[in-house]
């Protein structure tokens, strides 16, 4: 029932290519061509995209007149459909533009050539692979990337169309993250060395701008909600939220009318926060004084940031801006996002326990999400609400970020499953997650690729997407587990 942001809409840019000489040499080609640019245009309009359509390209000036449309239009992906057989001098301005990856499409009209009918008007027409050899060695030979050519037909083919929605799907990761503003509060907790970050390689890495702001600006928003403000708050959670009496652990109890409040005035506070300072996400760390109105606030943060998770700002705690970018990257995609890492194993049920306390994404739960209030936080200063739930059960992807010994970027990613089952009530998320060809042998193997101690997590599997992703942003990009899809 959370009520979605509305972010900016993925634009893609489309050219066909195609070879001018052959319209004086068959008269009604070049009309045929027209018709099956067309027909992928409407493809790719059922993946909601805004499209920046340059036509049919046939010349090399033709092809510099659609790399300035496109920069226009700040394309996030451009689709090159390879409709006839077309010179790379055709195609060579928007590869050396560089303005976006480069996708080519060739999809065939016919499934076949009617062989008793074949002419070389027939053959032109069904001629769309003619030319990706050309393109792509033309490519290598300028030291540029195209990053994928889905081959296929152009009509019923349904694994073909299902390429093209995922390339979709990367402009639209590729779009939110152009221009982001994650903003960074507070600073590192002193002894995890793996959660430092320079934001200036995160602008050039991501192209997310990372404004540094202090809990001082949050406590000014602070004190500007009003009491009808708290109360719309009040009234979303205990919409969104069961509240029920604690169990086993004694640093959980029922959620108190005290931090209710404070949930609710810190999550009116953090939409003004947001909006001030017109942020896409933010990650946080902050102590503070014992007793101090800030370290209060930053106590009250969990459930007004995973409200905000479920609209589609990513919100971590720790300071963990990468994994609020690996966030933001999987709520893109459509599979939500939610803060994690490992907890203990389930030897017996082959699984492993990965959550984590703080906020969470709440939509990605297994039924109704649970808050408690802990008395203490766990190896941090301060008390509050806290939120509890498990994942839907089903497959799962999860995509870590981290950086070399040269501080490059690189994605670290793997497929699971989310088991029904019980779950600790300590008031932090977990879920009885369980791998291929067996959970002890993935976790170590996931380890052992340098991730950072957190991922985010996300329904579906999705794991061939993000690497994809990672190859068109330049990322190194290692799938754990990959040998045992299944």
């Amino acid at each position: 029932m959370i009520e979605r942001i509305h972010f900016k809409k993925t634009v893609v840019g489309v050219l066909s290519v195609a070879h001018g000489v052959y319209w004086d040499q068959f008269p009604g080609l070049k009309e045929k061509m027209v018709g099956y640019h067309k027909d992928f245009l409407t493809i790719l309009e059922k993946n909601g995209v805004e499209i920046v359509d340059a036509g049919i390209v046939d010349t090399n000036r033709g092809g510099s007149d659609a790399v300035e449309l496109f920069r226009q239009g700040c394309v996030s992906l451009i689709f090159c459909n390879m409709i006839t057989y077309a010179t790379s001098s055709v195609f060579a301005p928007v590869l050396c533009a560089d303005l976006a990856p480069i996708v080519l499409v060739a999809l065939q009209p016919r499934s076949a050539m009617d062989y008793e009918r074949a002419n070389t008007f027939m053959q032109l027409e069904n001629d769309n692979i003619c030319s990706v050899p050309e393109f792509y060695g033309a490519a290598a030979k300028m030291d540029r990337k195209i990053a994928d050519v889905v081959i296929g037909k152009l009509y019923g083919d349904e694994k073909a169309q299902t390429e093209i929605a995922e390339w979709c799907t990367i402009a639209g990761a590729l779009n939110r993250l152009k221009g982001a503003r994650i903003g960074l509060m507070g600073h590192v907790l002193e002894a995890m060395y793996d959660m430092h970050t320079d934001p200036t390689l995160i602008y050039n890495a991501f192209g997310v701008h990372v404004p540094l702001l202090e809990v001082d600006d949050l406590a000014k928003e602070y004190h500007k909600v009003t009491d009808e403000e708290i109360e719309e708050q009040k009234a979303i959670i205990c919409r969104e939220f069961e509240m029920p009496e604690p169990k086993n652990d004694p640093v959980t109890m029922k959620l108190t009318n005290t931090d209710l409040y404070e949930a609710a005035r810190c999550s009116a506070a953090l939409e003004r926060f947001r909006l001030t300072h017109q942020l896409d996400g933010l990650a946080y760390f902050y102590s503070g004084l014992e007793g101090s109105e800030n370290r209060k606030i930053a106590s009250s943060l969990i459930v007004g940031n995973s409200l905000l998770i479920a609209r589609g700002i990513p919100m971590c705690g720790e300071y963990d801006i990468k994994t609020c970018i690996a966030m933001m990257i999987l709520d893109a995609i459509g599979i939500g996002g939610s803060f994690a890492e490992l907890h203990p194993f389930d030897f017996d049920g082959d699984c492993i326990l990965v959550g984590h306390d703080g906020p969470h994404h709440i939509q990605l739960a297994n039924g109704k999400p649970v808050l408690r209030s802990l008395k203490k936080y766990h190896g941090k200063d301060g008390s509050g609400a806290s939120v509890e739930f498990n994942l839907k059960t089903g497959d799962f992807t999860m995509l870590g970020i981290n950086q070399d010994g040269k501080g490059a970027y690189r994605f670290i990613i793997g497929e699971g499953v989310s088991n029904a089952g019980p779950i600790p009530a300590t008031g932090n998320t977990n879920t009885r997650a369980s791998f291929l060809p067996d959970t002890v042998s993935f976790v170590k193997q996931w380890c052992m690729a340098g991730p950072t101690h957190h991922f985010a997590l996300g329904t579906g599997r999705y794991a061939s997407t993000l690497v994809k992703l990672g190859k068109v942003m330049g990322m190194e990009t290692i799938w754990v587990g990959e040998n045992c899809r299944v």
